[in-house]
Order: structure tokens, then C-alpha cells, then sequence
């Protein structure tokens, strides 16, 4: 069995990283928001660091869970998830802004939906 708590505590990160995401996304509405003024690139290196963020605390998770707990949730794509804290952080200058927009609308609502799953189960286990 795992630490419970710590693992509810990194899911709360998660969490808590993702809903920045959304909130700090919410003006842009094309990958040309962030790239076409300075104001815009600077939400877009704030959004990463949350990916970067979310993508480490994920890693910590699954290690800590024995990589036994994420597999239950296959909405999401974990691995990629995961991957892309690594892309952002080793390729930044090669960070494509549409990739950003497209995680950002089409992935993060339902990573903030699954974590919260997660955590109920987790909280129901005895």
C-alpha cells in the first residue's frame, strides 16, 4: 500500500496547477493569443511552468503508487501527460504554442475531472 496522504496532498497539486492552467488560459482563444504580443507570451511561460508542474508531481505520483493507480484512469493519456513537463523543460525553445493551446483547451478540463475522481476513490479506500 502507499502513503495516502501524501499521495491525496500531490493529487491536490495536480489539481490545484491544472485549474491555474485553465484559469490563466481562459482569454486565449488561438495559439496566436500567446505569440502576437509580449503580454501573451508571458501567459504562455506562466502556462508552462503549470504543465511542467503537473507533469513532475504526476511522475511522483505514479512512483509513489507503485505506477499502480494511474493505469485505473485511461481517459488519460498518463505517459504523455508526463512527457510533456519533459518537452517544455529540455526543448523550451522549441515549445509550439498551437501544442499549448490544444492541451490547454482539449486535455486539461479532464485531467481536472479525473484527479478529482482519483482523489474521491482514493479517499473512499479504507
Amino acid at each position: 500500500m502507499f502513503d495516502k496522504e501524501l499521495a491525496l496532498e500531490i493529487l491536490s497539486q495536480v489539481r490545484k496547477a491544472a485549474q491555474t492552467v485553465l484559469r490563466r488560459f481562459e482569454p486565449i482563444k488561438s495559439a496566436d493569443d500567446f505569440t502576437h504580443s509580449d503580454a501573451g507570451m508571458e501567459k504562455l511561460d506562466a502556462i508552462c511552468m503549470q504543465l511542467i508542474a503537473i507533469g513532475e508531481s504526476l511522475k511522483k505520483f505514479d512512483k509513489i503508487t507503485g505506477n499502480q493507480v494511474l493505469s485505473k484512469y485511461p481517459q488519460i493519456e498518463w505517459k504523455k501527460a508526463m512527457g510533456l513537463r519533459d518537452i517544455i523543460s529540455h526543448h523550451y525553445f522549441d515549445v509550439n504554442a498551437e501544442a499549448i493551446h490544444n492541451v490547454c483547451r482539449g486535455n486539461i478540463p479532464s485531467l481536472v475531472n479525473t484527479i478529482d475522481q482519483i482523489i474521491r476513490d482514493i479517499e473512499q479506500q479504507g
